[in-house]
């Protein structure tokens, strides 16, 4: 197998097959154990019929989830479900079963082949519902037996355990496998991103340098062709240079890491030292709205203004600000520019904030520069990636 089958293999597999394949061990173990428990004691029941009629259920059942958990077309929740309800239902019957002088001593009908349901619900749906499952089956048996004695007491820390442990396995084999997917992605993206960045470096950077160097010899207007030249050259070099971005859980990516990919000789990104987790689609307006901010220095602003972003994570809302230091914008301008059918900010910034359930705040005064605050409530934007807000 190549190791981009094993790699395939893994991102589409289930994590928990290896306790699928224990829980059906368990369960053909105890079926046995029940087949030959019921031979045994058939003298012991006061209806033989239904004994062996409820053996044949349990054959029937067995047969069928075995192929089905293996092959994992029964790993669903209505059929796990069912499992448990069946086996309940199994188990009660020995009321009808045993003769009441054997209730204490004689096993019951389902015997140890009960323990297997809770342990399918705790691989499937992990601790809560395996102690859950546990405990309804150990309520049964205490039913079925009439009593509530060492041994009723004793299966029913088993079972609850039992669905309480391999729970708790079932989670932690979930989390690990996510964790290795996302190491995967990360580690196919790099191998791309080397592959790109050999092309680009052998390609586009040679032509953005020789442009650079050419302009500044030959001086002139070619100077600022050169200077563009070089601001692309050391954007794409940093471009390539950086991680791919990963993304978190539920889609998540870090937005500090998106901000800083803006960073250019004019355009300074300052973001938490933290990552700052939103989701995907998210992260991609509020970059969009962000860099319309930074068109509008680059196109007004003056070819020697500056910009600074800054990302703050207060404890209710994401607050981005994209401060210059331009001339600023004169009273009525933007309006102007809305008559006129430019929609830049009114469509790129305030509908993307405004789409996300956030807002656009704009101070300026002429000859101090323009700074934009985008503010984005806490429940659109998620949470940090440790669980805690920033502070001042």
């Amino acid at each position: 197998m190549t190791s981009k089958q094993s790699r395939d293999r893994i991102l589409r597999g289930d994590p928990n097959t290896p306790l699928w394949v224990g829980m059906v061990a368990l369960r053909l173990v105890t079926y046995c154990f029940a087949v030959v428990a019921t031979i045994t004691h058939q003298p012991d029941y006061q209806r033989p019929w239904l004994s062996w009629v409820m053996l044949g259920g349990i054959t029937a059942w067995t047969a069928y989830t075995v192929p089905a958990y293996l092959r994992g077309y029964g790993r669903k929740p209505a059929i796990v479900y069912t499992d448990v309800l069946l086996t309940c239902a199994m188990l009660l019957t020995s009321l009808w079963i045993l003769a009441p002088e054997h209730y204490i001593l004689t096993p019951l009908i389902t015997t140890v082949w009960a323990s297997s349901a809770p342990v399918a619900l705790a691989v499937l749906r992990g601790w809560p519902h395996g102690f859950a499952a546990g405990l309804l089956v150990a309520i049964c048996t205490a039913v079925a037996r009439g009593v509530i004695n060492l041994d009723v007491t004793r299966d029913a820390v088993l079972l609850c355990g039992a669905g309480l442990v391999i729970g708790m396995s079932s989670a932690q084999a979930r989390a690990s496998a996510e964790q290795l997917r996302r190491a995967l992605r990360t580690e196919a993206a790099t191998a791309e991103r080397e592959r790109l960045a050999r092309s680009i470096h052998d390609s586009v950077l040679q032509v953005l340098a020789r442009v650079r160097r050419r302009g500044n010899e030959l001086g002139g207007d070619a100077v600022e062709l050169a200077t563009l030249a070089g601001e692309q050259e050391i954007a794409l070099r940093k471009l390539v240079s950086s991680g791919p971005q990963e993304s978190g859980p539920a889609g998540e990516t870090d937005l500090g890491g998106r901000l800083q990919m803006l960073r250019s000789p004019r355009v300074q990104v300052a973001v938490p030292g933290a990552e700052v987790l939103v989701a995907e689609e998210v992260a991609s307006e509020l970059l969009a709205a962000v860099g319309e901010a930074l068109t509008n220095v680059a196109n007004h602003a003056g070819p020697d203004a500056h910009a600074w972003v800054l990302l703050e994570e207060l404890p209710n809302e994401l607050v981005i600000s994209v401060r210059d230091d331009g001339p600023g914008i004169p009273e009525g301008r933007l309006q102007a520019a809305e008559a006129e059918g430019r929609l830049g900010i009114a469509r790129s910034m305030c509908g993307r904030m405004s789409d996300l359930g956030g807002s656009v705040e704009l101070e300026t005064t002429p000859g101090e520069g323009t700074e934009w605050e985008l503010r984005l409530p806490r429940p659109a934007g998620q949470r940090r990636a440790d669980g805690k807000g920033a502070k001042r």
